[in-house]
């Protein structure tokens, strides 16, 4: 299955001169988004992992039925001021901004194993500080799974020495 086929893209947005990958054509159909989610748990069924972490807001689309297939937790890492109880965050740059990223302070217990999941890697920013959290609280990050990598951003050099699967490289 070509999953591009199911991928719209939205030029200038959310600024000009970006070319935005929408994914809820992709997720609006069951097949297709059941099928994406089954490769990505097949890329990463040779891992032993204790848990799935997704960015706020598309990794929860990926992450949590990934983790669910995998049978093992999720673990949302959410923008700062949106969880409950002790935290930790760090701040990180985008494609087009910055933001700060937070995530329980019990959500990882020292030596778990995690996998990241998200729909699209671009510059990198936001999953090394999601890696830079998880390692914070004791976590070993055993790769990172994505719908979607810009290849030209060149964000999987920011992630050097993490093993990385894309499902569709644009």
């Amino acid at each position: 299955m070509n999953f591009k086929d199911y991928i719209r893209v939205i030029p200038d947005y959310p600024q000009p001169g970006i070319r935005f990958k929408d994914i809820t054509t992709l997720t609006n159909n069951g097949e297709v988004y059941k099928s994406a989610i089954e490769a990505i748990k097949q890329a990463v069924a040779n891992k032993e992992i204790d848990l799935v972490a997704g960015p706020e807001a598309r990794g929860f689309i990926v992450g949590a039925p990934l983790a669910v297939s995998l049978g093992v937790g999720f673990v949302p890492i959410r923008k700062s001021g949106k969880l409950p109880g002790e935290v930790i965050e760090a701040s990180y740059d985008l494609e087009y901004g910055a933001d700060k990223l937070a995530m329980h302070k019990d959500a990882i217990k020292p030596g778990q194993r995690v996998l990241i999941a998200d729909d699209l890697l671009a510059t990198g920013g936001t999953i090394a500080t999601t890696i830079n959290l998880i390692r914070q609280l004791g976590g070993e990050v055993v790769g990172a799974a994505f719908l979607i990598e810009l290849g030209y951003l060149d964000g999987r050099q920011k992630l050097d020495g993490i093993d990385i699967f894309s499902l569709m490289t644009y």
